[in-house]
């Protein structure tokens, strides 16, 4: 008898052929049976006028923190995500270091918007070594997980409070090195750092890794090359404004000092700068030509976030603003208040120098959230561009008005200015190429201005009813078996015998992700924004359903994927 059968489903099986009529039969949490089975299971599930797929894997995650409190790494399990990739962007919890632990949450607060009360009570920040670190999660996760290692958390480990402003020493980078092959050698996936300028710590100054010179990061990315199914991830300013001569240089020294793929994020195409997304696949073409492999992540969706003039959020990286948004309250509304200013700012979000952040720009599209003051009574709801044209003011200032009213606190959702059919036109364009990837979710960061692990359904809900910009088997390729594959994800990506019975069942006709909402549901009494799946009937990772009738269980069948003994080499040059 078989553990569990999935019975008269439509099975896609990742690899972008066409879906055929079936049963699926599971056996010690592997794929034992495809097509007919005619023997019984234990549990059978009727996937009538259902599709069965590969369970999701998202490949640009900040669960490092969350799973501890939330080791189901909701909501991203029941939008069919069974595999997650985290520590990208050179941030993770360990190594850690005695005393450290302040540091590191108000960095983590800062950089990947991780409320700091939940930091502070979700984990006890006890462990020192990656080892340690990945130990402390192992047994425990309800999908399977994977961690890169983090080059400030390597920094700071080695040079302590003296990672932040100085290049290393020659001893320096050698310890480094140690201690990187040292946390690879425990299971970490490979190596991540940050170079961009978006990136700062808790007390504003940029974060570690931002003061490596390149050849203390090609020589870590050395190291990478030595151990067995690893890769690298990286993000510069580049990925926000187009790459530079030199930005181009390190990724492929980097891609080939460790002969392994480096991906970066993230791609975001605007058919208002068309130059700047080709001239960045581009960059991915000429590092082929010298024997590097360089792989963007890009979105298939636009995911809504929230702003505010109160908050450190993505305004405060719009040229010329961070130096306004980051004064003491009193001073910053004074500033906002003068029309000199004002113009000033306006004029700076519109410059070039806005790079990607130009998305922020289109004011009255923002759709006013929660407002605190009673003069802003009736405007939750509305477009500024409708109140401007009811007050008879521009769109800017009626946007800075309605703020200061508020003493900073209004909520404010911008409609991207790139929802154009153009922009999802060379979208489509950019899927077919060789050198992207769908992924970029963040998921487990910024948790109270996004929520964009609902990227899957969202994207297979707008594949079948939507734009219908790619086909079914195509989109369930990209989201399974592509990002499987980039990583060396061993057994896991298809619906294969012998493979990991990693699996979505899900309703086409519904599939998609739910709106988003707050729930108080994080440590230290704060909020987030979740979205709950539509059409999502059963998740299962290693054979168990860890979501039935679109319902979280309680079961943690997740894999601690460790380098070498759960994912493969996936070797460049």
């Amino acid at each position: 008898m078989l553990d569990l059968v999935i019975r008269n489903g439509t099975i896609l099986d990742g690899t972008g052929a066409p879906g055929f009529s079936g049963d699926l039969g599971v056996s010690n949490g592997r794929v034992a049976r495809i097509g007919e089975v005619p023997e019984a299971g234990r549990t059978e599930i009727d996937a009538s006028g259902k599709v069965v797929s590969p369970g999701f894997v998202d490949p640009h995650t900040h669960y490092d923190a969350q799973l501890f409190w939330d080791p189901a790494a909701s909501p991203s399990n029941l939008h069919g995500v069974t595999t997650v990739i985290a520590g990208n962007c050179g941030f993770t919890l360990a190594p850690l270091e005695p005393g450290d632990a302040p540091y590191l949450q108000r960095m983590m607060a800062k950089v990947e918007g991780m409320p700091l009360a939940a930091l502070e009570s979700g984990l006890d920040w006890s462990w020192h070594t990656f080892a340690d670190y990945l130990n402390r999660l192992e047994g425990s996760l309800g999908v399977n997980a994977g961690f890169l290692v983090g080059h400030c958390a390597i920094r700071r480990a080695i040079m302590g409070v003296d990672a932040t402003g100085n290049e290393a020493e020659p001893d320096q980078i050698e310890a480094m090195k140690a201690l990187l092959a040292e946390s690879i050698s425990a299971g970490g996936l490979g190596f991540s750092t940050s170079l961009s300028y978006t990136h700062n710590d808790g007390d504003g100054t940029p974060v570690a890794s931002r003061f490596a010179n390149h050849e203390e990061v090609v020589a870590l990315c050395s190291v990478v090359g030595q151990h067995e199914g690893t890769t690298l991830e990286y993000v510069t300013d580049g990925c926000m404004q187009g790459f530079t001569g030199e930005e181009l240089d390190l990724m492929v020294a980097m891609s080939r000092s460790a002969r392994r793929p480096l991906n970066w994020n993230v791609l975001t195409i605007d058919s208002a700068d068309p130059d700047r997304y080709r001239a960045q696949l581009g960059a991915s073409e000429r590092a082929a030509e010298h024997g590097a492999r360089v792989v963007a992540l890009t979105m298939p969706v636009l995911v809504g976030m929230n702003m505010s003039f109160l908050n450190y959020c993505a305004l405060n990286m719009l040229p010329g603003w961070g130096e306004v948004l980051q004064l003491p309250v009193p001073e910053r509304m004074a500033r906002l208040a003068d029309p000199q200013t004002r113009a000033h700012l306006a004029d700076r979000a519109a410059s070039p120098d806005a790079g990607v952040f130009s998305r922020l720009t289109g004011w009255g599209g923002y759709r006013i959230g929660d407002t605190f003051n009673p003069t802003n009574d009736g405007l939750a709801g509305r477009t500024v561009a409708d109140i401007a044209a009811e007050r008879g003011t521009g769109h800017f200032d009626t946007l800075v008005d309605i703020v200061l009213a508020d003493e900073l606190r209004t909520v404010l959702w911008p409609a991207p200015t790139d929802d154009d059919d153009e922009s999802w036109r060379l979208r489509a364009e950019a899927w077919q190429s060789e050198h992207t990837l769908l992924g970029g979710s963040d998921a487990g960061a910024h948790l109270d201005r996004m929520c964009g692990a609902p990227y899957t359904t969202a994207f297979l809900g707008d594949c079948l009813r939507g734009r219908k910009l790619v086909p079914l088997e195509t989109a369930i390729q990209m989201l399974t078996d592509a990002p499987a594959r980039l990583f060396g994800l061993r057994d896991r990506g298809r619906i294969q015998r012998g493979w990991r019975a990693d699996l979505v069942v899900f309703d086409p006709e519904v599939i998609d992700s739910g709106n988003m909402f707050m729930v108080d549901d994080l440590p230290g009494g704060s909020s987030r924004l979740f979205a709950n799946a539509v059409g999502v009937d059963h998740v299962l990772v290693n054979g168990t359903p860890i979501v039935t009738g679109g319902r979280m269980t309680n079961a943690r069948p997740g894999t601690l994927l460790r380098s070498g003994r759960d994912t493969d080499t996936v070797l460049v040059g």
